[in-house]
């Protein structure tokens, strides 16, 4: 079946393809039209809203926390419009790039695309951007269940806005856990997001360049946030109201079937719970659990988890609180949020009682996927104590066919991008460091690389590699502890086999955090350990060797973004069975943007799918010299004349030929 409106998404539509999934029901093709804007929150659209709060249900009203700012968003919505398809549905999204001046290119989190690899949305890995004023149609079949999300992978602007859910559900008689639920409804997606009341780029470059922080200050909810207060006209005290919260309302008896969205792009964890109620987490990333109750869990960048309530409480309203961790943490912002569980015939407008701030949002008992703990932690429950529904796979036999040590740290290295030494000895960062703390910038590196992509997708343009670009890893590279090192770092794997990654977060710089996403696939996360406040990959080596590692080799759980214990290690194995370039990386923004990645190229280019017709290329532009056209300045208007210009970054000059412009035609043309 196909609906042949091409749905823009406002917030009161409904797509058809959001329905009831049954057992043998026909598939159909779902389209939607995607719209990538700059816009701005507290728009007028938004008119007197919250002082009206009517107003902030308003078409185009994108509320946020309440402050004004820039924002790029999709169909003027944030989060953008809700995919919720059934599994086996054809997707088509039109992503038109209204943007002034930034390219663009969506990826499907959490959707592995087999068989369509380049629908991925990666820059240079599996598509070119998308440029300015220009259309791609994105189409592949909905085969990856459960709980995901889209999200630009472009610069910042996940951050400032360009994400929100994707959803692909089965027939109840496929759904393991159909029994411990009544609903499962749209209303009930939560997606939550760092925020600052700046754009993600300006934060960036003063974090990179200056003295500026990378600290959020607040987090969001659905797009909103309880933060700014707002006076009426006159002034008067008792006129003050709030930005308004999230609201999720339930019946009292029913259970609920809850699915939370992490869009995160900064180093900020968030600890959710909900007051007088437990959690019965059920699903991960797509994969279903054996469940958990549990008093509240902690969700990672580009994490997504789904639980159950149980709507058994007093009939009233109940705060769902929101806490984040890390560079989130009283150290810094206290960032938190809270959103409203309204049961129905509670009062609309009544707050719930309970005070609003960051201590408020610390919970006691059980918790779920903690941050900076390993197995056995009084209270806390890491992924690898968590246990599958699915049946065991290939990837958790005894051995695996391949090895990977991936670790990483902030490294004190002179990053040409940031620290330009030798050119500007003030900029190095033993310089930088010495007079001003706050302004050096520490690189995030696996395996002392960083990764730096061709101007092509290596996916769709692998014959463009020639002999000019290479790919490099730990073993062809030097001296990379002591320098910057930047190349295209690819892991070639052959396909079908088995890849053991073991992730070490080194922990000597910062008491950190770092989420880990793979494109492409899925994996099992067989352990997951903190050791200390550092360690090395010798040390997790020789506890391998001495068998003090254990991995779980049964029901293992599934995901697609696991963290790693700052001081320890996380291991994951991959069954590498999905033909393609395929970017793995951490899911924080500043350090991916940094090249905190690296490419998994599994199998040969002949087991690739071939592109789709008429896919769009890109390359840079580099004639030879004895290519440039000698006879350009031969024209009507002048004969061509010879100038020296001086390039200051070679200390050379270069003889650059010029046409000479009649001046009466320059008056001419100025007047």
């Amino acid at each position: 079946l196909e609906y042949d409106k091409v749905f823009n998404m406002s917030k009161k539509e409904v797509h058809p393809c959001t329905r009831s999934c049954e057992k043998d029901q026909p598939s159909m093709i779902c389209k939607y039209t995607f719209k990538l804007e700059w816009y701005y929150t507290m728009s007028k659209a938004c008119y007197d809203c919250p002082l009206r709060l009517e107003d902030c249900e308003r078409a185009d009203c994108v509320v946020a926390d309440g402050y004004r700012r820039p924002i790029v968003v999709v169909n003027r919505q944030m989060p953008g419009p809700s995919l919720e398809v059934c599994k086996g549905d054809r997707m088509i999204i039109d992503m038109e790039n209204h943007m002034m001046e930034e390219s663009t290119a969506i990826h499907w989190h959490g959707h592995h695309q087999r068989g369509t690899p380049y629908m991925d949305g990666v820059p240079y890995v599996t598509q070119c951007p998308i440029p300015p004023k220009s259309t791609f149609r994105y189409h592949y079949v909905a085969d990856t269940a459960g709980t995901h999300f889209w999200h630009s992978h472009t610069g910042c602007q996940r951050a400032d806005g360009a994400f929100g859910a994707l959803i692909v559900r089965v027939p109840p008689s496929d759904d393991v856990h159909n029994k411990l639920y009544d609903r499962d409804l749209s209303e009930h997606i939560i997606q939550i997001l760092d925020w600052d009341h700046k754009l993600g780029v300006n934060k960036f470059l003063a974090h990179h360049h200056a003295n500026g922080d990378n600290k959020p200050m607040t987090l969001l909810v659905n797009g909103r946030g309880h933060f700014h207060q707002f006076e009426d006209v006159d002034g008067i005290p008792r006129n003050i109201s709030y930005s308004p919260s999230a609201k999720f309302s339930v019946q009292k008896g029913l259970r609920y079937r809850f699915r939370l969205i992490n869009a995160g792009f900064l180093n900020c964890p968030i600890e959710v719970s909900i007051d007088n109620h437990t959690l019965l987490v059920i699903s991960s990333d797509g994969s279903d659990l054996k469940p958990v109750k549990a008093e509240s869990l902690v969700s990672y960048a580009g994490e997504r988890f789904d639980f159950v309530l149980n709507a058994n409480q007093n009939v009233r309203n109940y705060w769902i609180r929101f806490r984040g961790l890390m560079d989130c943490d009283e150290r810094f912002t206290s960032a938190h949020q809270v959103a409203v569980l309204h049961y129905d015939r509670a009062p609309e407008f009544e707050e719930p009682s309970g005070e609003v701030n960051y201590e408020a949002a610390r919970r006691k008992g059980l918790q779920v996927n903690s941050l900076n703990v390993g197995s056995g932690s009084n209270e806390s429950l890491v992924i690898p104590e968590l246990n599958s529904t699915a049946a065991d796979d290939e990837s958790l036999r005894e051995k695996p066919d391949m090895t990977f040590y991936l670790s990483y740290d902030f490294y004190k290295i002179d990053n040409p991008h940031y620290h330009r030494f030798p050119l500007l000895r003030t900029q190095s960062f033993v310089n930088v460091n010495m007079n001003n703390t706050k302004m050096q910038l520490l690189t995030p590196q696996l395996n002392h690389i960083s990764l730096k992509l061709p101007p092509f997708p290596l996916l769709s343009q692998h014959s463009d590699l020639g002999t000019k670009y290479h790919f490099c890893n730990e073993t062809t590279v030097r001296n990379c502890s002591s320098q910057y090192c930047e190349c295209t770092h690819v892991i070639e794997v052959p396909l079908g086999a088995v890849l053991e990654l073991i992730l070490i977060d080194k922990g000597t710089a910062y008491d950190a955090n770092h989420p880990f996403h793979l494109h492409g696939h899925a994996f099992r996360v067989v352990a997951m350990e903190r050791l200390g406040s550092t360690t090395t990959v010798e040390e997790v080596q020789n506890l391998d060797k001495a068998g003090l590692i254990h991995r779980k080799l049964h029901k293992a759980p599934v995901k697609d973004t696991v963290t790693v214990p700052d001081g320890g290690f996380t291991i994951v194995r991959v069954h590498a069975s999905n033909p393609g370039y395929w970017l793995f990386h951490c899911h924080i923004e500043f350090h991916v943007e940094l090249g905190m990645a690296v490419v998994f190229k599994v199998g040969d280019h002949n087991n690739f799918p071939p592109p789709p017709r008429n896919f769009p290329k890109c390359n840079s532009y580099m004639p030879a010299d004895e290519d440039l056209d000698q006879n350009d300045g031969d024209n009507e208007i002048g004969s061509p004349v010879t100038r020296w210009w001086p390039l200051v970054s070679s200390g050379s000059s270069r003889m650059i030929t010029l046409p000479l412009i009649p001046l009466l035609t320059l008056l001419a043309a100025v007047r």
